[in-house]
């Protein structure tokens, strides 16, 4: 067998031509929208194809398949957008005319305005705003400490509210965050906000829920705070118990309200499952800490001392005002049986 070599010499290599451009374009710039953004249009650049290279032994002829990092550099003329928060809002890229807007806006700062004033002047001549605010002035400290006396009010001592000096000679009550002994209104008003959901946790868990049960237990706890307030109001007024007017109505709401504390942790023992026998002796307890923390907090208000009153008390009035007292604070067990009842 004869074998037949080729003498020829092969061809020369053949470098593959890059495809894709030697540089990215820069974007082109464009002028600001209304909402304050660049916008960038995305176009396809000419393929910028390579002409062959003859000579293959040379291959740093060649252009770089990637371009450099100089390539990535911004134009100096192109500038990112400097918002000003002191220009008046453009409405009109919302579509709204802006002097359409502009009324709208004046509009509604005058009906807050009058808003204002209208409470201030109806509201604050009955209760002013600042012993409002008083009675809202907490901390978490006094809302941690004021829960435990109320649950267990019996070994707290002392009941006297705390006097604060003002700077032309006259005193007012400390606040309650400065004060233990001071009433507030956030404890009341939270309670009274949680006794109501767990009474629709209640009835949803006994298969009675219906949207109506949440307004119809907050008409009832209104109505027994209201009827609480009446009747120690007309005790008040009867006995010749003087005080301010204000002072007396902010102090008594917070005292009503306090009941929902002992009327949540009965709910929340029933919820549990504890029992018929220890649910009814979960409500005695709760019920005589709020009797005792009444009996403790309103003396200074029913029975004040010699010094803080200028009309002395006679031997009489005392004993009525203590047996006001008491009835105050058995009258607790028919509220609050009437609000766990749910």
């Amino acid at each position: 067998m004869a074998y037949y070599t080729n003498n020829r010499s092969p061809p020369p290599l053949q470098h593959p031509v890059p495809t894709h451009p030697a540089y990215i374009p820069e974007p082109p710039s464009t002028p600001m929208s209304p909402q304050g953004y660049q916008r960038y249009t995305s176009t396809t650049p000419a393929p910028n194809y390579a002409q062959p290279i003859p000579n293959a032994a040379h291959p740093s002829h060649l252009a770089p398949p990637y371009p450099s990092p100089s390539a990535y550099q911004p134009s100096p003329h192109q500038q990112p957008p400097q918002m000003n928060p002191a220009a008046p809002v453009d409405f009109s890229a919302w579509g709204l005319d802006n002097a359409t807007a502009a009324f709208g806006m004046q509009l509604g700062h005058s009906a807050v305005a009058a808003g204002q004033e209208y409470v201030q002047k109806n509201l604050g001549g009955f209760i002013p705003i600042s012993m409002l605010k008083h009675h809202f002035n907490v901390s978490n400290s006094y809302v941690i400490k004021k829960l435990q006396i109320l649950i267990f009010p019996w070994r707290h001592k002392p009941w006297s509210r705390r006097v604060l000096r003002i700077e032309n000679g006259q005193s007012e009550w400390s606040p309650p965050r400065e004060d233990i002994n001071s009433p507030d209104l956030y404890i009341p008003l939270m309670a009274l906000v949680t006794y109501v959901l767990l009474a629709a946790l209640y009835s949803g868990l006994n298969s009675r829920f219906h949207p109506e049960i949440l307004g119809i237990t907050a008409s009832k706890a209104l109505a027994v705070v209201l009827l609480d307030f009446c009747f120690v109001k007309s005790g008040c007024y009867v006995l010749n118990i003087s005080g301010g007017l204000s002072i007396q109505v902010l102090d008594l709401l917070a005292y009503d309200g306090y009941k929902f504390v002992g009327v949540i942790v009965t709910l929340i023992a029933g919820l549990l499952g504890l029992g018929r026998t220890l649910y009814l002796a979960i409500f005695v307890y709760t019920f005589l800490s709020t009797a005792f923390f009444l009996l403790r907090s309103l003396r200074s208000m029913v029975l004040p001392d010699a010094s803080a009153t200028a009309a002395a008390v006679n031997p009489s009035q005392r004993s009525r005002r203590i047996t006001f007292l008491f009835l105050v604070a058995v009258s607790q067990i028919l509220y609050m049986g009437a609000l766990v009842r749910v």
